[in-house]
Formats: C-alpha cells, structure tokens, sequence
C-alpha cells in the first residue's frame, strides 16, 4: 500500500474551483508538481498537496491517511462547480535523481529514500496527525514556491496574507538531529515535529520552532539555501 495516493479533477469549472482552494495560482500549473496546500479559515494547512496540470486535468497528490477527507472536502466545497472527481489512486514516492518526486508505477516505490531526501530538502508531508497544526509560512512553504501572495482569494488567504505582509512567525521550519524517534505532531518542549526518519545517527527530523529551541533539543542540520534564515517578507 503506497503512503500517498492521487486526486484527478477535470471538467470546465475545475481550474476556478482549484483556484479557490489552493495557496498556489492554478494558471501557472504546469505538468511538474508544485508543493501547495489547501489552508482551513484559520489559515493553518489542513492538506498538504503537491499539484499539476496536463492538459485539461489537475493532478492533486496528498498522504494516503488524508485523501478521502480531501475528497469530502473537494464535494463539498465544489458541489455547484461542473469537473469530475476520479477516484483515489495510488502514488508512488520516488527520487528523480536527488530530488522527491512521484510515480504511477509501485515498482519504483522506495519511501524511505524518498523521506530521507524530502527530510533533507525541506520537502515536508502533511498526515492525519498534523492536519491543522501549522501555517504555510511556518512551513516555509512560500519559500518553496507553494504561495502565491497576489492570485487573489482562497480559504485561509486573508490570515495567510496578513501574516506575510503585517507580521512573522517566530517558529517555523528546521532540520535537526534529535537522539530519539517521535511521533508526527508530537512536541518536546517548545519544538513541534513536522516529519523525521531514523537515521545511523538519530532521528532526523523537521521540525517547528524558534531558533534558539530547536538548537536546544538538537543537533541544527543544514537545509537549503533557499530555506535558510527566518521566514518574513523580504522588503
């Protein structure tokens, strides 16, 4: 059984549906996913999703433990709009190269190269246990390309939006070293795990928190330059 599983939605109102659900501008969609997600009215991701277009149909992958409340959600906020749902599929995680990607084919499954890597990245996946825990700029999200701060309205946008341009989380995304496993949404002190995997040397993990805590429960490992530094709005 894979850990994620895929949405397809198709049809003439799908495009503007998507467009007031997701964090990302749907026009610029491409057969590449991009990571994204769909925030509750209190502006804290509730699915985190990788989407794409290919032709006239929007991809939506999300943890296999989420979907069929992304399908409940998706019927019940596009119950007037004309698309088509599919029915969940699996998705596959695999690495392309270095980087985390996903694939139709089970044969090519390796979840746990796939998590080291996405550990490493700072390519995070939202489960059942941390649905409504954190926000997209907590997650560096934006910085990934899963926010798009002028497409206009979506659930969660106005909170989202007056955290970027009014003010700035104090926590958000790390990577650390930790002696010890612990579970998704678990905290230890004032730092919340986002995603980890055992490692020869511990477990390594994403995780939420101001700088000087995550430093106090870890080893700080390095992320990307893109997701390094905190997370306000670069003026």
């Amino acid at each position: 059984m894979s850990q994620f599983s895929k949405l397809i939605l198709t049809g003439k109102d799908a495009g503007k549906f998507l467009q007031g659900q997701l964090t990302v501008n749907v026009d610029k969609l491409t057969e590449t996913l991009t990571p994204c997600a769909i925030a509750d009215l209190k502006g804290r991701v509730q699915f985190g999703l990788w989407a794409g277009k290919t032709g006239d149909d929007f991809a939506l992958i999300t943890t296999a433990d989420t979907v069929q409340n992304l399908v409940a959600h998706i019927k019940k906020y596009g119950a007037f709009s004309k698309f088509t749902l599919s029915d969940a599929a699996p998705s596959y995680p695999v690495l392309v190269g270095d980087t985390p990607s996903f694939s139709d084919d089970g044969a090519l499954a390796d979840f746990d190269a796939w998590a080291k890597a996405s550990i490493a990245c700072g390519n995070v996946w939202i489960t059942s246990d941390t649905q409504g825990l954190f926000q997209p700029q907590e997650l560096r999200l934006h910085q990934r390309g899963g926010v798009d701060y002028d497409k206009g309205c979506y659930l969660g946008q106005e909170i989202i939006a007056r955290l970027y341009f009014k003010a700035s989380p104090k926590a958000y995304l790390h990577r650390v070293l930790l002696p010890a496993a612990a579970n998704f949404g678990d905290k230890i002190d004032k730092v919340q795990i986002v995603n980890g995997v055992m490692t020869a040397d511990g477990f390594d993990a994403l995780v939420i928190g101001a700088p000087e805590q995550v430093a106090a429960v870890g080893q700080v490992l390095a992320l990307p330059d893109g997701l390094t530094g905190d997370v306000a709005r670069s003026i």
